[in-house]
């Protein structure tokens, strides 16, 4: 029986299991593989699911001003714009763009990473 180095590296932590980074929603999500007729299985990322709202630690709000954008939000609050995400979660979004789009709405912003 042939083994899949790959897989042997992956198993031995030797490579990473996600293609994604720390940053990422999609960060430590479980890939899923679609047999194909052809050689190579498709990879997909599994579901995820949105945390609970009483899950995520929200330690200020803001009052959306005009021109602003989720990135430049989290850029500002979180450090990092690609952590737009992290704000949608604590405000029950899904398309992020509802954060900023309505001049005046309150925003939460979660507790940065580690808090």
């Amino acid at each position: 029986m042939a083994s899949d180095p790959v897989q042997a590296l992956l198993d031995a932590g030797a490579i990473s299991s996600t293609p994604f980074e720390p940053s990422s929603r999609y960060y430590g999500i479980a890939l899923g593989f679609q047999s194909t007729a052809g050689d190579r299985p498709i990879a997909y990322v599994l579901r995820r699911f949105i945390p609970q709202m009483r899950d995520i630690s929200i330690v200020a709000e803001h009052i959306v001003r005009g021109g602003e954008r989720p990135d430049l939000l989290a850029a500002q609050r979180l450090g990092d714009p690609e952590l737009y995400w992290r704000i949608a979660d604590a405000n029950a979004v899904t398309d992020p763009l509802q954060l900023t789009v309505t001049i005046g709405l309150r925003v939460k912003i979660p507790a940065p990473v580690g808090q």
